[in-house]
């Protein structure tokens, strides 16, 4: 009885322990769901609004938002780019770690054209645009070259795949007419009435007395050449021969 009490109590135990670390990890899940909406929503405002002060501004303040959302842009576009294609092409592990490292100068660089957005001089403001603008254009050129590479390679991977692919199903389909080649045209029909050929039998050559004229080789008996023994044919269109009068 109290073995049964003991197997039923460490039941009981493990059962609330998977309940609760299933909870937990439930729980986790939803915060990382909430969490990425909340991301991808605050991001896609302030792409809205850096859209629309690039048009609506004027001047060092409508090119420093025109910067921060052609690097924002190239730099999303590409980590989505590797990050959806590493799991199926292994080499775009290294790839991913150097846009990590390149993703740190864009973080650094974005930070540094926010604050400027508040600057009030902007005599000094305009001083240093060119090199901002240089920064961001390395950054994103980097950037848009990994992204390219990535889905140059992905589409080689798939014209590969589509080529070797063909090949395989002209060779099937080759496969399925092989009659054409191995199975031998059927012979016409004999004509109605004609003696069946055996291919395999020769004919027989004629004989001598066959080829002549009729007459025997020597030593065979006579035989009549023209007129028969036996009475002559009566032919229908003949007239019957009438009887001689004795008067």
């Amino acid at each position: 009885m109290e073995t049964a009490l003991t197997v039923f109590a460490v039941l009981f135990l493990l059962a609330v322990v998977l309940g609760v670390y299933a909870t937990v990890k439930a729980v986790g899940a939803a915060k990382r769901t909430v969490d990425r909406g909340i991301t991808q929503a605050r991001r896609t405002v302030e792409d809205h609004t850096l859209r629309a002060r690039s048009l609506v501004q004027v001047g060092p303040a409508a090119e420093l938002a025109q910067l921060r959302l052609s690097l924002r842009t190239s730099m999303r576009a590409t980590q989505d780019a590797l990050r959806a294609r590493v799991s199926e092409d292994e080499s775009l592990k290294e790839s991913l770690a150097l846009f990590e490292r390149l993703n740190a100068h864009g973080y650094e660089l974005d930070g540094e054209l926010r604050r400027l957005e508040t600057e009030p001089d902007r005599a000094t403001l305009a001083e240093r645009l060119p090199a901002l603008r240089e920064r961001t254009e390395r950054i994103t050129r980097s950037a848009d070259a990994l992204r390219w590479a990535a889905r140059d390679r992905a589409r080689r991977f798939e014209d590969d795949d589509l080529d070797s692919l063909s090949a395989q199903i002209d060779m099937e389909a080759g496969a399925l007419r092989h009659w054409t080649e191995t199975e031998p045209m059927p012979a016409p029909p004999p004509w109605p009435g004609a003696p069946a050929h055996d291919p395999t039998q020769q004919p027989a050559p004629a004989s001598a007395p066959e080829q002549g004229s009729g007459q025997g080789q020597p030593g065979d008996p006579a035989r009549p050449a023209i007129d028969p023994s036996g009475p002559r044919p009566v032919y229908p269109w003949q007239k019957k021969a009438r009887p001689e009068s004795t008067t």
